[in-house]
């Protein structure tokens, strides 16, 4: 047996060697400071290192249990993230339908790169623009205010944050998001849309008993896989767009440990919420690959 690996191994070093760097990269950089988590349970100071900082045990956690601003936090990167996913795979979905029933090729080339493009941009610059498009003398309030004689403060409104959030995530990457759907749409047997049409159907009727059927266990694999980013609610949109007017409602867990980890240099919780996060995010994850196996009949052998 032993023989007969060293043979295979002999036969493809060159395919081993390809990944040896993508590996090397990994240990270092995922596993190594997997070391790291024990500063959640020490009160740590850099000087000390961590042998030498005090052993205080499930403080910051009991922390975290008992501030309300963690609970509040908890609420808004769920709700935002939730949001992001069921409106984008909507907003996909649509698309792909959409663009599906398009017959003139250079229009629908045209769309799809429109669509496509803003995928493309960071955050960085999409921020830019929309605090531009979003501000209260921005080109959107300003025809809001011609239609409807109001302003309304996208960026400094409890209220509409979240929504601004979610909506302008979903515009940025839904064109993105669809490539799969498209992808499965284009995979359906061209005879079920000529039998359809033989024994009478539309293009609607076509719609609801030809394509969505055909990709049915696509949509429920996306959304079976998405489930793990319940807890991802998109640190760099929101840490380019988020103010101290909004943390109520626009503060999540990554800018919270941005601001715990590296403003006010409590390593200690802000290791403590990460490791938390890490448990979620791969019960999450883990619940996601199976219901994506149950029901999309998806797995990695």
């Amino acid at each position: 047996m032993v023989e007969k690996n060293l043979n295979y191994l002999r036969a493809n070093w060159v395919l081993y060697a390809l990944v040896l760097p993508a590996v090397v990269l990994l240990i270092v950089f995922n596993y190594v400071p997997m070391f790291g988590v024990i500063i959640a349970f020490k009160d740590y100071r850099p000087l000390l290192g961590f042998g030498g900082s005090q052993w205080v045990g499930l403080r910051w956690f009991e922390r975290m249990a008992t501030d309300p601003g963690f609970l509040r936090v908890i609420r808004n990167t769920v709700s935002i993230a939730i949001g992001k996913i069921v409106i984008g795979q909507l907003a996909s979905l649509t698309f792909a339908l959409l663009l599906n029933e398009v017959r003139h090729r250079l229009f629908k080339r045209t769309v799809q790169t429109l669509v496509y493009f803003p995928h493309f941009l960071s955050w960085v610059i999409t921020a830019g623009l929309l605090i531009e498009l979003l501000s209260l003398r921005g080109l959107v309030n300003n025809v809001l205010f011609a239609l409807v004689g109001r302003r309304i403060f996208f960026l400094g409104d409890n209220q509409v944050f979240q929504a601004t959030m979610i909506l302008t995530d979903v515009w940025k990457g839904y064109g993105w998001g669809a490539i799969l759907y498209i992808a499965a749409i284009q995979a359906i047997d061209p005879v079920l849309y000529e039998s359809s049409l033989i024994d009478g159907a539309g293009r609607w009727k076509q719609l609801l008993h030809v394509t969505l059927p055909g990709i049915a266990s696509t949509i429920v694999l996306l959304a079976s896989l998405s489930l793990g980013n319940v807890l991802n609610a998109g640190f760099e949109q929101i840490l380019m767009l988020y103010n101290p007017a909004v943390y109520q409602t626009g503060d999540i867990l990554d800018t919270l440990l941005y601001r715990v980890g590296l403003f006010d240099r409590n390593f200690s919780l802000s290791t403590a919420i990460s490791l938390v996060k890490s448990f979620v995010g791969f019960f999450l994850i883990s619940l996601s690959w199976w219901l994506a196996k149950k029901y999309a009949h998806y797995h990695i052998v």
